[in-house]
């Protein structure tokens, strides 16, 4: 039987170590903390239960698949809710919160109001971004592509000029709406994807579809439920899960991976490794100069996602302002992200998140209490005091009582955690501090880092650090790309059930 180690797991690593277990391997997963997940992490406490990371359940189509090509079905492991609304969005300097529905006819309606005209033009939008995403799936997300030339086949080369990869997102989206709230709606889905609008390929319009077509759900008990059943798939194929056991090196021998060591310098022999660590850490400290792929300076030169300054909070009494999820948006959208991207600095009017999973969950905190996850992306390595901490939870606590209505907020604190980028350094290796990886520029969605080593051919890389990029589904289809590789299929598309 053949013998495989995935170090790290994180979605991507879980899946991987599924799909070789389900056909015919014998695997052996490496984690460094203490629970599985990466960072779709959770803790519990004084009764509350936080998921740390992903909080958003999008592509539902992507999860059905990869359950199927397990013999799985989704239903049968996690329970989920369409969330009704889906999200409210606090408009910063205005009186106006809107709520947006996954339901065309009410989120026409919503912009025909803050847009007059725009209703049938979000239709026509919506239309050319379902048909892009059916050819992102079968031509592009489940596709390995190794250099440029695996585009110039006529049919691919004009199926990528319809995605607009050489037009930035707020240009495309400024072509069909006018007005800066209309706009915003259309553009934040690009967090998900750690970049932005003005530096984001068209091709992204897709997220729109994602957003407003598919539907945003929850799977009740969390995210973290997700994580469960990921791993109960892979024991049931033999998956051996090992987790407070850091990888220390990653053996190479005869120009091969020949397995790893760990921390307490146990060694352990495979016929491939898959690494589902952050794909820097996994370059500069796991392995051998001689058997790098990307060179120091080229991590210098690349554009990483935001980091994320965060704050877990269990607030006593309720918070009927809040719907599960909901979006601050700041006054000065350019300027905002160009204090993450451009010129790193604490934002005075930062666009933010807040999770609220106990409006849907009542497992999420105790009776009569509240569960908030509040999210501010900032720059990776922006350099971090405590004084600077303490100063950004206030602004925080502010902008919530401000944009949501929560006067009381400070008082109401029952419990209280905060999470920065110094965390996500020291919890998942994250290079800079980033809370998700490489962000999708241009550059970085047509030349993202290879799933697989240029100097160890049984070394794979899974994960947001390599195609096709960030999120949970989005990770589960990288993990089926290198399964793909390993077996040879070059085919595009979803490997059929």
């Amino acid at each position: 039987m053949s013998t495989a180690i995935v170090i790290g797991g994180g979605m991507g690593g879980l899946a991987s170590a599924a799909l070789l277990g389900k056909h015919g391997y014998s695997v052996t997963l490496l984690e460094k903390n203490a629970l599985l997940g990466g960072r779709a992490n959770y803790f519990e406490a004084e009764g509350f239960r936080f998921d740390m990371g992903p909080s958003w359940y999008l592509m539902p189509d992507v999860f059905e698949h990869f359950f199927a090509l397990m013999g799985e079905r989704v239903e049968d492991h996690l329970q989920l809710q369409r969330l009704d609304p889906s999200y409210r969005i606090a408009f910063r300097g205005t009186d106006r919160t809107v709520d947006m529905y996954s339901d065309l006819s009410r989120d026409v309606a919503t912009f025909e109001a803050l847009e007059p005209g725009s209703g049938q033009a979000l239709r026509d939008y919506l239309g050319r971004a379902e048909e892009q995403y059916g050819i992102a799936i079968e031509q592009f997300m489940y596709r390995n592509h190794d250099s440029m030339f695996d585009f110039l086949d006529r049919k691919t080369a004009m199926q990528g000029i319809a995605l607009h990869v050489f037009e930035n997102m707020h240009s495309y989206i400024s072509r069909s709406f006018h007005t800066d709230a209309v706009q915003k709606i259309l553009e934040y889905q690009l967090v998900f994807l750690g970049s932005s609008p003005y530096a984001t390929p068209a091709l992204y319009n897709i997220m729109s579809h994602i957003d407003f077509n598919l539907g945003v759900f929850y799977p009740q008990g969390g995210i973290y439920s997700i994580v469960r059943a990921m791993a109960a798939i892979g024991s049931s194929h033999g998956v051996q899960y090992r987790t407070e056991a850091p990888v220390a090196e990653i053996l190479a021998e005869g120009g091969r991976a020949a397995g790893v060591r760990v921390a307490s310098g146990e060694e352990l022999r495979a016929d491939l490794v898959v690494a589902n660590a952050d794909m820097h850490h996994t370059e500069t400290e796991l392995l051998p100069k001689k058997a790098r792929t990307h060179s120091a300076r080229s991590w210098v030169r690349r554009t990483l996602a935001p980091s994320a300054f965060i704050l877990y909070l269990g607030l006593k009494g309720r918070v009927p302002s809040l719907t599960h999820h909901n979006l601050g948006f700041g006054q000065d959208w350019r300027r905002n992200f160009a204090e993450i991207f451009d010129s790193p600095a604490w934002s005075d009017d930062p666009s933010y998140y807040v999770c609220a999973p106990s409006r849907t969950d009542p497992t999420a905190a105790p009776e009569g209490h509240e569960n908030l996850f509040v999210l501010v992306p900032v720059a990776p390595g922006l350099p971090m005091t405590d004084a600077d901490i303490a100063t950004y939870r206030r602004r925080a606590l502010d902008l919530l009582a401000e944009d949501f209505d929560v006067p009381d907020v400070e008082e109401r604190i029952v419990f209280e955690r905060t999470y920065t980028s110094r965390d996500f350094t020291a919890d998942y290796n994250a290079y800079g501090g980033s809370a998700l990886g490489l962000a999708h520029t241009m550059r970085q969605t047509l030349f993202r880092p290879n799933n697989v080593s240029k100097k160890l051919p049984n070394l794979y890389y899974v994960g947001a650090g390599t195609s096709p990029g960030i999120g949970m589904p989005i990770c589960l289809i990288s993990a089926e790309m290198v399964y793909k590789r390993i077996i040879g299929d070059r085919r595009p598309g979803p490997l059929p059930v």
